[in-house]
């Protein structure tokens, strides 16, 4: 599968994620419940929670690359991996939305946390 990454990992980094996200060449799932969407999430994120993703699929566009992420990239791991498996082009973000946090990448809303 091509990637619009450098790598062909299923893991990206949340640089490479918010990058792709700033010029819209990826879409951006948040597979977090909902309390922790509401304590902080990315700007530009879909908010589906992984229990409800199998029941959204049509939300999400197979022709465009997907980043699932989660706070630490479990979730959005196993998320990436089962769309990979029905052909999607589908990675998840390393280190979740912590690690975003850690590198002070722009959350909303203001005062946001990681929850």
């Amino acid at each position: 599968m091509a990637s619009i990454f450098d790598s062909d990992d299923i893991e990206v980094s949340p640089a490479q994620t918010a990058k792709a996200l700033g010029d819209g060449s990826i879409q951006l799932v948040d597979v977090r419940e909902q309390h922790e969407w509401d304590e902080g999430r990315i700007e530009g994120a879909v908010h589906i929670p992984l229990a409800d993703l199998t029941g959204s699929v049509s939300r999400i566009d197979k022709g465009r690359p997907v980043v699932f992420q989660c706070k630490s990239g479990g979730r959005s791991l196993m998320a990436a991996q089962a769309f990979q498996a029905s052909g999607y082009e589908a990675y998840s973000m390393a280190g979740g939305l912590a690690q975003w946090d850690n590198l002070r990448l722009p959350m909303i809303p203001e005062g946001a946390t990681v929850a």
